[in-house]
């Protein structure tokens, strides 16, 4: 078995699409230790445990938004073979937290159990961090009524902090430096 991945790289691969937290079929397949083809075989025999709620086929659309994401922010995760080559008529599937979970026990591989476990701590760890974020901007906004105008450069600050920065959009090819 594979040596466990760390929880920042699970992170890395989980996306939000459709106002859910999902992984894609390939990296869900390479933590689990099977071919992204195998995965999809098995969920679509076992059709009835995966409701829309667990697991959901992109769009094209949505397909091409990733892709183009990707383009941007050099996302390593789509660089693996198994999204370089996926065929085009395939559309990937995504799964949430629980279809992570039911994906691992139709494959009932050991790999795939291990590797569910560390996953669904992954999805619990970022929905605390999204709780955390949501209630430290409410008490913000509570502190900001209660203080004068005396303070607003702090609490603009404080705001600025809490907004995550834009990635940086790397230049492709060669580029003289000015000067």
């Amino acid at each position: 078995m594979k040596a466990l991945i760390p929880v920042e790289m699970i992170e890395r691969k989980i996306l939000l699409i459709r106002g859910e937290k999902v992984m894609l079929d390939a990296d869900l397949s390479e933590l689990y230790g099977v071919t992204t083809k195998r995965l999809n075989e098995q969920v679509k025999r076992n059709s009835d445990r995966f409701p829309a709620d667990f697991a959901f086929q992109l769009t094209s659309e949505e397909w091409e938004q990733l892709k183009a994401l990707n383009n941007e922010s050099n996302r390593s995760q789509f660089a693996t073979g198994s999204q370089k080559h996926r065929d085009p008529r395939f559309l990937p599937w995504v799964f949430t937290e629980h279809g992570a979970i039911m994906a691992a026990t139709v494959l009932n591989s050991k790999q795939a159990v291990a590797m569910s476990v560390h996953v669904v701590r992954t999805f619990i760890r970022l929905r605390q961090m999204l709780a955390t974020h949501k209630d430290l901007a409410r008490k913000l906004a509570d502190m900001e009524k209660k203080y004068d105008s005396q303070f607003k450069v702090v609490f603009d600050a404080i705001r600025q902090l809490m907004t995550p920065p834009q990635p940086k959009r790397r230049k492709i090819g060669f580029h003289r430096e000015e000067g």
